[in-house]
Order: structure tokens, then C-alpha cells, then sequence
């Protein structure tokens, strides 16, 4: 896996280098037209880019969780997820199991985080826990670890940062251009004597930066996104040894109506399945953060083995020779047969498992949120919020009155 993880980590920084000189550029421009110097309008740009780095190193995860409203569990919370977290990051041979949390939204999904194994994270939504079963959620948890374990949440991070940045540059200097920014670049021209003609050019050119630069640098970040989906699908189908539990939760996933409410634009290429994609839709396009959902089923389902040279293989075959393949030639040779096994013997989910599953979620959320339970002899359940003054609750089912 190491040769694979260089691999990555070596195209992923051709990408990200060809962003940094979007900022760049797009900051000598604008610093060219604004500030009279191009080296000032880069250093501003650096600036704030460094700073977003900074932020982002010591506080984005917990900013990224709490964007996604994700709470931290314990074991003794949700047990069937914990151990399937467990036994992935053994198969994966990450260092550290990651701090699990669970996003309260009945849409599933799951998106992992951090800048390092030794402190990643996986969220997972109470919707994805109710419909997959324990395969399908192993599925799921092991394409997550996998992109821990291939670093893909580092790259990712810094790829978002420069995006967020040339976004940002570009939305305050079409603010200043049209709001009372013009005639302070025209004042600036005239008073550096003489140089209305290159002026004017350096203006184009920046109106063509301001334009092109956050559409370039978006569509870079989402081909690194979605190339990175397809090598999280083969991790996932190594850990786990059984590629159609992860083809099935993506169907499922794909099907439900139901938005995830919590994602937005900036945490979208995080989650396994892009969140604002329509129910059922199939095809991906230049703008889509996630390759087609359709296509990583056929590669997945495409599998003779569960080895990363059987899904670089089942990749080839999917794709009709469109493209190479998504597995480095050094990964390949290093790694030997790895065989499919089984599926578990836990029973495939219906409406009273799926129940029982929302019931287990609600639950663990509900303590979460620090309410206090109260089970009456009638079977009902009451949740005491944390604070409540009063000494009884009538249950309002049967009547009985409980003390607190």
C-alpha cells in the first residue's frame, strides 16, 4: 500500500501546486490593479492563505464535525458501530481507532476527517445506521479508513483551503471592482505616470482571473476528490474482502429521497456520496464532486477478487478503455491474491430491523443530549430533558405519574 499512498500523494500535489499558482497569479493581478504592486497582491493572498492553513490545522476537524452538527459517541452507545470501526482500522493498519461520531439526519452518509491517522475521525449519519446492514456499513466505514489511510484527508484539506482562498479573493475584488474599486485602480494608474496601456492589460487580465481562477481551481479540487473516491472503493473492497457490501450501501445511499441537511458546499466532496445529488441520479458531471454512483457499482461488483489488482482490473473492464487505470503499477506489483469471503450470517434488513435500528439511534442521541429515560410498566419511554425543574411526569399514554 505504500507504493500506492506515494503515488497518490505525488499527483495529488502536481494538483494542488497547479491551484497555488492560480492563487498566485490571481494575487498578482489583483494586487497589480489594486494595491499598484503585484508582489503586494501576492503576499496578501499568502497571508491569508496561511492563515486559513493555520486555522485549519489546529481547529478544522472540529470545525468540519461541528458544520455537520456530529456528535462524539462511545462504545457503549452505538457497540455495532464501534466494532466495525474497530475491526476495519485493524485491517487497514491505521495506528489509532479514529473518534467516532454520529450526525442526527435521517439521509445516509459518512464523511472522515483529519490530518492524520493518529487523529482521524469518521462521522456517520443515524440514517445510514438504520438502513445497512452490518456488511454494508462495514462497507461504508472501510472506504472512510481508506481514505485516512491513503492521506486522502491531508490532501483534501489543503486542496479546500487554496479553493476557499481564491474563491474569497475573487468575491471581495469583484465587490471592490464594481463598488468604488475601479477608480481607485484608474487613480492609481494615473498617478504611477504613463502606464494607461499596460493598466488596461493587466485590468483584463485580472477580470479574466477573476472569472476563470474559482472555476479552474473548483474543477481541479473536484477531480482530485472524485479520483480519490474510486481508490477509497478498492481499500475498502481489500479491508473488507467483500466489495458488494460497499456496492450495495452506495445503491442505497443513492436511492433515498432524503437530503442531508447538515452538508454544504465546502464539506460536499467529504461525504462518501455527494450529498445534493438527486435520488436515483446516476451520471456525474464536470461539476460533480463524486464520480458516477452507477459506475463504482459495476467496478465493485466487477471484482474476481478482493486484491487492489482485481479492482484495478474491474475498473479497466467498467471503463472500456477510456482510461488507465486507478491503481499505480508499483502498488500492483507488491501486493498478492487476496480472496472474497462470505457474507455474514446477520440477516439482510427489514422494516422490523430497520425500526429497531432507528429506535437504537434515537436513543443514543437522546443520551447524547443528556435526557434523561424513563420507562413506564406500559411500555412507553419518556425523555426528561436535562434542567427540568419538575418533581413528576404523567406518561401520557396510561396516566401513571413518575417522580423524578
Amino acid at each position: 500500500m505504500w507504493e500506492q499512498i506515494r503515488a497518490n500523494k505525488i499527483r495529488s500535489v502536481l494538483v494542488v501546486l497547479f491551484m497555488g499558482l492560480l492563487l498566485v497569479a490571481l494575487g498578482y493581478a489583483l494586487g497589480s490593479y489594486f494595491l499598484g504592486s503585484g508582489e503586494g497582491g501576492i503576499l496578501v493572498a499568502l497571508v491569508i492563505w496561511g492563515i486559513l492553513n493555520l486555522v485549519a490545522l489546529f481547529q478544522g476537524d472540529s470545525i468540519l464535525l461541528s458544520m455537520g452538527n456530529a456528535r462524539k459517541v462511545k462504545k457503549e452507545d452505538f457497540p455495532r458501530l464501534y466494532n466495525i470501526v474497530e475491526e476495519m482500522s485493524i485491517a487497514s493498519g491505521l495506528p489509532k481507532i479514529p473518534d467516532i461520531y454520529v450526525i442526527d439526519d435521517p439521509a445516509p452518509n459518512a464523511f472522515a476527517t483529519g490530518r492524520k491517522p493518529e487523529n482521524a475521525a469518521i462521522a456517520v449519519t443515524t440514517g445510514l445506521m438504520q438502513k445497512l446492514n452490518r456488511d454494508e456499513l462495514q462497507g461504508v466505514v472501510a472506504h472512510e479508513l481508506g481514505h485516512v489511510k491513503n492521506r486522502d484527508t491531508l490532501l483534501m484539506a489543503i486542496g479546500g483551503i487554496l479553493l476557499g482562498t481564491i474563491v474569497m479573493l475573487a468575491y471581495f475584488a469583484s465587490r471592490m471592482l464594481f463598488f468604488g474599486g475601479a477608480s481607485g485602480g484608474r487613480r492609481s494608474s494615473r498617478s504611477s505616470g504613463g502606464g494607461g496601456a499596460g493598466q488596461i492589460i493587466i485590468l483584463a487580465v485580472g477580470l479574466v482571473l477573476l472569472i476563470l481562477a474559482p472555476i479552474a481551481a473548483r474543477l481541479l479540487y473536484f477531480a482530485l476528490s472524485r479520483k480519490r473516491e474510486y481508490l477509497a472503493d478498492a481499500s475498502s473492497a481489500l479491508y473488507t474482502r467483500y466489495p458488494e457490501g460497499l456496492a450495495s450501501a452506495l445503491e442505497k445511499i443513492a436511492a433515498t429521497p432524503v437530503q442531508l441537511k447538515a452538508a454544504n458546499n465546502a464539506t460536499a466532496p467529504m461525504y462518501i456520496v455527494n450529498p445534493f445529488r438527486k435520488a436515483g441520479q446516476a451520471v456525474a458531471n464536470l461539476t460533480s464532486t463524486h464520480p458516477p454512483i452507477s459506475e463504482r457499482v459495476r467496478v465493485l461488483r466487477a471484482m474476481g477478487g478482493a486484491s487492489l489488482a482485481d479492482y484495478d482490473t474491474a475498473f479497466k473492464s467498467v471503463r472500456g478503455g477510456r482510461a488507465g487505470g486507478v491503481i499505480p503499477q508499483g502498488a500492483l506489483a507488491a501486493v498478492g491474491a487476496a480472496a472474497l469471503r462470505a457474507p455474514s450470517t446477520e440477516q439482510q434488513p427489514d422494516t422490523d430491523t430497520e425500526v429497531k435500528r432507528a429506535r437504537e439511534a434515537s436513543s443514543a442521541m437522546w443520551k447524547a443530549d443528556n435526557y434523561r429515560t424513563v420507562e413506564c410498566p406500559c411500555g412507553a419511554k419518556l425523555r426528561i430533558p436535562p434542567g427540568m425543574k419538575a418533581s413528576q411526569v404523567k406518561c401520557p399514554r396510561c396516566d401513571t405519574v413518575h417522580t423524578l
